[in-house]
């Protein structure tokens, strides 16, 4: 074992020791394995012929999508019915414990929803899940290809995506209107700015908020121009031209421009910038498809006066888009029931039926690009009163503009450094360039 996986292992289980003595982690939920879960439900058949499989998630929503997926799947196939046992728990327990799981060979649950920033934790040395290349190649041309790509090594995919994760604008129009501007005006980050003036200029709101504890805010603008993180040879390249000067440009829409603010609370999570923004804090956000929750469910003075188009691109031919966040949902080595595990899994995230069921269960973009066009994907619900009736036309817009980041092990490393260091060192105190931030990031990067 590499002294860095003995490391992590280590970390792993003094967190879990941590954890069982903290004592207020959550409800047991009925079982000794599912010991501080925050939410537990099986599903599907009570047949005693019904395998039961256990599935690992860090968000108690994603259990939604296997309630309509168990039971489809046991309407299809009576003949080999499925029992889920569902488990919830919070984020960090759940992929520590999954870790410590993984590599002791004993606990890991058979299905497992695996966040795209703790994804490369997994893929370290011989990974410990199975690849699904079987399921993902004969159908991979009618999704977003870059969503496999971020759950793969050597060729082999290992985790199949929730949703597209496709970053756009979301423009408060009754905010935008009053200012005096067209929002389909707004093609390029030139019109972006000159537009944030004019609300600045005409309204009480600031154009925009950018995050400095996460990097939603940066992430995208990186991505449409092409550039990342790190190169397709997996060597870091943060500080790189473009990076230095996407970085420079947020710090001027703040201090130059004054068209930006800091979010409050530091992020677009938090429950700080959710009351500065539903009461008409800033005409807009950029921010993935997936964030359309956070406006339905935290946001709800908004509903009506929200619209969602492209970002603006940089250049006349530039991405309007870029792939953000993810999860990955894998199946693990330890299954007793590696194929009935795996057919389950492809399913459910793979079929037709599956991606739809993500958009009318969760309102996620479906991976699956060839449903977006589908009648059942126009029915009326909640997004579509809170944002308009033209959110696909915008996605089939930008559909092939949505490429996502490189993804190696140290990606966990880059989003700590920024949002540790270099957004609160550039964006809020201002005590270091972009350059010398990304340049000391890259450092301490390449040296862990």
């Amino acid at each position: 074992m590499k002294k860095r996986s003995l490391y992590v292992m280590l970390f792993s289980m003094l967190f879990v020791l941590l954890a069982a003595c903290g004592g207020g982690s959550g409800g047991g939920g009925g079982s000794e394995d599912a010991e501080g879960a925050e939410a537990v439900e099986v599903i599907g058949s009570e047949s005693k012929d019904a395998t039961e499989l256990k599935f690992w998630t860090f968000n108690a929503l994603h259990i939604d999508i296997y309630k309509d997926a168990v039971s489809r799947w046991n309407e299809e196939f009576p003949d080999r019915p499925i029992k889920l046992k569902a488990e919830a728990y919070p984020y960090d327990n759940m992929h520590n414990n999954l870790l410590l799981a993984l590599q002791s060979g004993t606990g890991a649950p058979d299905i497992v929803d695996i966040e795209l920033g703790r994804f490369p934790n997994y893929l370290q040395g011989e990974p410990q899940l199975l690849p699904m290349n079987e399921y993902v190649e004969p159908v991979k041309d009618q999704f977003i290809e870059s969503r496999f790509d971020i759950y793969s090594k050597d060729g082999q995919y290992y985790g199949l995506p929730t949703h597209v994760g496709a970053t756009v604008a979301y423009y408060n129009k009754e905010i935008m209107d009053a200012a005096g501007v067209d929002i389909d005006s707004i093609q390029t980050w030139d019109d972006y700015v000159a537009a944030g003036k004019k609300v600045v200029e005409n309204t009480d709101a600031t154009m925009t908020t950018l995050e400095t504890n996460d990097y939603w805010s940066y992430w995208p603008l990186i991505k449409q121009q092409g550039s990342d993180f790190f190169d397709e040879n997996g060597e870091v390249t943060i500080s790189n031209k473009t990076n230095v000067e996407t970085l420079e440009f947020m710090r001027s829409l703040i201090y130059d421009e004054k068209i930006a603010e800091i979010t409050p609370g530091g992020g677009h999570h938090e429950e700080e910038y959710y009351g500065f923004m539903n009461d008409g804090g800033a005409a807009s956000v950029i921010m993935p498809m997936w964030y359309m929750g956070r406006f339905t469910d935290y946001m709800p003075d908004l509903k009506g006066k929200m619209v969602i188009r492209p970002m603006p691109k940089w250049t006349e031919d530039g991405n309007r888009s870029a792939g953000a966040g993810g999860t990955g949902t894998a199946v693990t080595n330890q299954t007793e029931h590696p194929e009935l595990a795996k057919e389950f899994l492809a399913y459910a995230k793979l079929s037709e039926e599956g991606n739809i069921a993500l958009w009318k269960v969760m309102g996620f973009d479906p991976p699956m690009w060839t449903v977006w066009e589908k009648p059942e994907i126009r029915e009326d619900n909640k997004y579509y009163q809170y944002f308009g009736t033209d959110i696909f036309d915008t996605l089939l817009s930008i559909r092939d503009e949505i490429d996502s980041i490189n993804i190696t092990e140290k990606n966990p490393l880059v989003q700590e450094q920024l949002s540790t260091n270099v957004f609160n060192n550039v964006l809020r105190s201002q005590s270091q360039s972009a350059e010398e931030a990304l340049k000391e990031a890259e450092a301490a990067i390449k040296n862990n």
